[in-house]
């Protein structure tokens, strides 16, 4: 799955460069939003989104997809804690992803994203992002979601996950799905649009399920970062995802 993620350390520049975005836009992003090193999906952050009704904005969206025939707020925490992912093979039967696999998609801007490897009973935190360094997409759900009555509009987000490739295999060797491994689904630069645009129709529905695939691990990398979790954490600062060595650990990637 994924539940850890950095986004917007880089320079305006390179996400002007790799979205086409107007760089006065991402410029004004960067300056009302820290670079976020670290954040864990159950915080619910604002996380940056590019969306198929507005693919020339960055907008900032609500991690924790809410269906928009949710009728209270209650109800609404409880499910939006329940859709930080969307397993992309079921995205289109699912009642709470459905609509927006259909008409709502979005790509998540990111820089990079964390998982867990298990090795005797100890977990190593690993941090997975481009062998170019290039900030990269993956891919999203997206919904508005109204209470009319009290004045509640959010944007909200869901991450869409797919099997994982070697490298997630490897890193994400003790996953909650019985399956095996999970990873995010990475959009290549050359699909976004296609991500973004493919019709709701059985065309289009089918481009977008041939895309619900692992991304490859040789345009990946990966290194062992210090603790995410308990008393090492250092919270949400640039050092949080440099490399970190563990005594007796010896990591694959």
């Amino acid at each position: 799955m994924c539940y850890d993620i950095a986004y917007m350390t880089k320079r305006a520049e390179k996400y002007a460069e790799h979205y086409r975005v107007d760089k006065k836009s991402i410029t004004a992003n960067l300056k009302s939003a820290q670079p976020v090193y670290h954040v864990q999906a159950f915080a619910h952050p604002d996380i940056p989104v590019i969306t198929n009704e507005s693919p020339g904005e960055l907008n900032f969206f609500h991690w924790g997809l809410i269906p928009f025939w949710v009728k209270d707020v209650q109800t609404a925490t409880k499910i939006s804690n329940q859709t930080l992912n969307a397993r992309g093979e079921e995205m289109f039967n699912k009642p709470s992803f459905r609509n927006s696999a259909r008409k709502r998609r979005c790509l998540v801007v990111v820089d990079g994203f964390y998982e867990h490897h298990w090795e005797d009973d100890k977990s190593y935190p690993f941090y997975i992002s481009m062998k170019n360094d290039e900030p990269f997409s993956l891919g999203g759900l997206w919904e508005t979601w109204r209470l009319e009555k009290e004045g509640i509009e959010r944007h909200t987000v869901s991450i869409v996950t797919t099997r994982g490739n070697e490298m997630l295999n490897w890193i994400h060797n003790k996953p909650k799905a019985s399956e095996g491994p999970r990873m995010p689904l990475i959009i290549p630069q050359e699909l976004e649009s296609d991500w973004l645009n493919a019709a709701d129709d059985p065309v289009g529905i089918s481009l977008i399920k041939d895309m619900i695939q692992p991304y490859e691990s040789e345009k990946m990398k990966a290194h062992t970062v210090n603790r995410l979790r308990g008393k090492q954490y250092i919270g949400n600062k640039p050092a949080v995802c440099e490399p970190y060595n563990y005594e007796g650990f010896s990591p694959k990637y």
